[in-house]
């Protein structure tokens, strides 16, 4: 499970998708959600403006799995 820290309150979906390299532009965040399953926390989701807070578990099959830390 790889750590990824955020400095503030929380940050959203497709922001993480970003800082996690596994999108090289915020602009790729709607087009990734739209074809790959990204679960938070267990559930499915694809809202790129979905808050990721300290302590969420983040699970993208083929590219791993990510928690936020504070």
């Amino acid at each position: 499970m790889t750590e990824i820290q955020i400095s503030t309150e929380y940050i959203t979906l497709g922001q993480f998708l970003k800082l996690a390299d596994v999108i090289q532009s915020g602009g790729m965040a709607k087009w990734f959600l739209s074809e790959h399953e990204v679960f938070i926390n267990n559930e499915l989701d694809v809202r790129r403006g979905r808050k990721l807070r300290v302590g969420d578990k983040i699970e993208i099959p083929e590219f791993g799995s990510f928690t936020i830390i504070g």
